[in-house]
Formats: C-alpha cells, structure tokens, sequence
C-alpha cells in the first residue's frame, strides 16, 4: 500500500514509565519529571526502527505502532 503512513500511538494512561523506551532510543523518548511516564522528545517517525524496538520492548503496551 502507498500514502497511507504507519503512526505511533501513545497512550500515557497505559505507561508504568519503566523507561525501555528511554533506554532503547534516548533521542527519541524520556520520562516526566512528574510521574515517571513516556514523553515524546522530539517528531518520531513511526517507520523509524529505533521507535519499533521502542515498541517492542514497552511491558505495559503505552507505545504502540498503527497501520498498513
């Protein structure tokens, strides 16, 4: 399939911020001061590998790839 873009989707609610994202890609994610929760850094290109391993690695299923 063309023009239809696979997208990250985060769902804070579901995080129990045990970093793996942090760990796996640091350009990419952090932790909230506040609560410990995954935190976009910077635009993250779903197709990227670094935020599929992101995905792969998260326990609780907060981070999660969509599409084709």
């Amino acid at each position: 399939m063309t023009g239809i873009a696979m997208r990250l989707i985060i769902d804070r609610e579901r995080c129990v911020g045990a970093g793996l994202c942090v760990l796996s890609a640091p350009e990419l994610f952090d932790q909230s001061d506040a609560d410990g929760r995954v935190v976009v850094r910077a635009s993250t290109d779903a197709d990227d590998p670094a935020v599929h391993e992101a995905g792969r690695l998260c326990p609780s299923g907060a981070l999660r790839i969509a599409g084709p």
